[in-house]
């Protein structure tokens, strides 16, 4: 009789150490954490385990749960893992009081056909844990004394794709073909490179997607991989992604100092900024001084995605007055006109202090 293998977790932590000050008159702990529940998956076991004979035939799984409680109310959720992909549904029971309690949940199956698989339980709370597998055996038409079993024909699995690119992406689709009702596990590789990964129930065919998404030009191949319940490949798809097809747009703004009151001369200091949608990329721009257009000068951009750089230009003012600037960017708009003022207050006049005569 083959041993009951089990799975725990949950072990409790080691409380932390108190920690002192060293002073008599004040001292802090630290606070015990609270306990965790542990749990126990046994490896399911099969009656019969091994069958010859007619079919249809019932098999019965079992397998027992072991909880230790810390709370006064435990919820246990679990689900059944076939060997062919599948799960069952998920179902719960809920027992009252502390400490280890001991539980055996069943399934039954029944088989038609020849058969050789395994079973596992799978605990979700109130922790998660899995077992070990429980393996079985259908024959189905062989004698009493006939205990060899038959494996069945591995199942038909195909997989092939078709790439549509579009604006700064290509969209994957393959089709996956199987042999009656299936879980097939598959996953998508891109230039070598396991992009994404699932599983997915198959009647007759279905299809799946993966979108690429980069950020610049991209080419390459992709495949479809079939992991279980066979192996198989759609082979290579070569695409070619173009994200450059538009000049990037490029926008521009400008604030004015605060008004100034004070001494002369006074410096204040216009600041714009030049904004573009993607990177690598010279904005040409030139500041309009009181609507006299400058030299025109250069913003460079080397990044990916939106970006933003500031610049600014400063007016020197020697008397009360105002000086406006905008932004004209090169082939393209001219921001608003914003306005500085400077009013220039004289310095006070000296007070001359009579020198009294001798």
């Amino acid at each position: 009789m083959a041993m009951l293998a089990t799975m725990a977790t949950g072990l409790l932590a080691t409380p932390a150490a108190a920690a002192s000050t060293g002073q008599a008159t004040a001292a802090s702990a630290v606070a015990k954490p609270k306990p965790k529940p542990a749990v126990w998956a046994g490896t399911p076991k099969a009656s019969p385990a091994k069958y010859s004979g007619e079919c249809p035939v019932t098999v019965t799984f079992s397998s027992r749960i072991k909880v230790k409680a810390v709370k006064s109310k435990t919820t246990v959720a679990y689900r059944w893992l076939h060997g062919d992909g599948s799960k069952s549904k998920v179902k719960s029971f809920t027992f009252r009081g502390k400490g280890v309690k001991n539980f055996t949940v069943k399934e039954k199956a029944t088989f038609k056909g020849d058969v050789k698989g395994w079973q596992a339980i799978q605990l979700l709370a109130p922790r998660a844990a899995t077992s070990a597998k429980g393996r079985f055996a259908v024959s189905c038409g062989a004698g009493e004394d006939d205990h060899e079993v038959i494996q069945p024909p591995k199942p038909r699995v195909d997989a092939r794709i078709w790439v549509d690119e579009g604006d700064c992406k290509a969209t994957l689709i393959g089709r996956i073909s199987a042999s009656g009702v299936r879980w097939v596990r598959y996953q998508w590789v891109v230039n070598g490179h396991v992009v994404d990964r699932d599983a997915v129930r198959v009647d007759g065919s279905r299809r799946v997607y993966h979108v690429i998404k980069p950020r610049d030009d991209f080419r390459g191949w992709a495949s479809l991989e079939i992991l279980g319940p066979v192996d198989a490949s759609s082979g290579r798809e070569y695409f070619k992604i173009r994200c450059e097809d538009e000049a990037p747009k490029v926008w521009a703004g400008v604030s004015a100092p605060s008004d100034y009151t004070g001494t002369c001369p006074a410096t204040r200091t216009f600041t714009g900024t030049i904004s573009v949608s993607r990177g690598h990329v010279a904005v040409k721009y030139r500041w309009i001084r009181d609507g006299v257009a400058g030299d025109w000068q250069r913003a460079y951009f080397g990044g990916k995605g939106p970006q933003r750089e500031s610049v600014s230009d400063t007016w020197s003012a020697s008397a009360s007055g105002q000086s406006k600037r905008a932004i004209e960017i090169y082939g393209g708009p001219t921001t608003d006109t914003v306005t500085a003022k400077v009013v220039c207050t004289p310095p006070p006049t000296p007070t001359l202090t009579p020198t009294p005569s001798a």
